[in-house]
């Protein structure tokens, strides 16, 4: 796995062992950041079930102002932190090893609000839709804010609009597909 642009481009990045993690890879990271590319520059970035944290150091690596990395792995965190070492971009990184819901708690005094924001959860467990329902009324989500799930095929996300958001765009992959969903129009 590698930065795929930027200026960590074709650095290599360090995954942890074992089946704890689902790293993206890189073709399917090529294609999300293609999309996400417009907004990338300036933009604070929020990296939710980070594992690697290869999705928020690709969006340091293309010009992100900060990155935030919740992860409740510790091994998973020490990867992190190597890999924003290696990539020299610790700089524009917060790293939080913590339970998701308990990290987005203690960023809501520090007055973030997210232009985007990635989440890879475990698939099968509806971590995806804690999140987003704790995200609804959290001052860190604008109108404006684009939130990406990464999640099985399977996933049945019926429960969006009920949860306050609507879904602007899926991409579907072979084995797991993208939701890009928001709250403004």
């Amino acid at each position: 796995m590698r930065v795929i642009a930027g200026s960590a481009r074709r650095l290599l990045l360090k995954t942890i062992e074992g089946l704890d993690t689902r790293p993206t890879t890189d073709r399917i990271k090529e294609t999300l950041f293609n999309m996400l590319q417009p907004q990338i520059p300036g933009c604070f970035f929020l990296d939710l079930f980070s594992g690697s944290g290869a999705i928020g150091i690709e969006a340091l690596s293309r010009g992100a102002r900060k990155a935030v990395f919740i992860e409740n792995n510790p091994k998973a965190v020490e990867c992190i932190r190597e890999n924003l070492s290696r990539t020299h971009l610790e700089e524009g990184a917060l790293v939080l090893e913590s339970d998701v819901i308990a990290g987005l708690k203690r960023l809501e005094g520090r007055n973030y609000r997210f232009d985007l924001i990635f989440m890879d959860p475990p698939y099968g467990m509806e971590l995806e839709k804690r999140v987003l329902e704790y995200l609804s009324s959290s001052p860190m989500v604008t109108e404006d804010t684009q939130i990406i799930i990464e999640a099985s095929k399977e996933t049945d996300f019926g429960w969006l609009e009920e949860a306050g958001y609507h879904m602007t765009k899926e991409k579907i992959y072979k084995t797991n597909k993208h939701i890009f969903a928001g709250k403004g129009e």
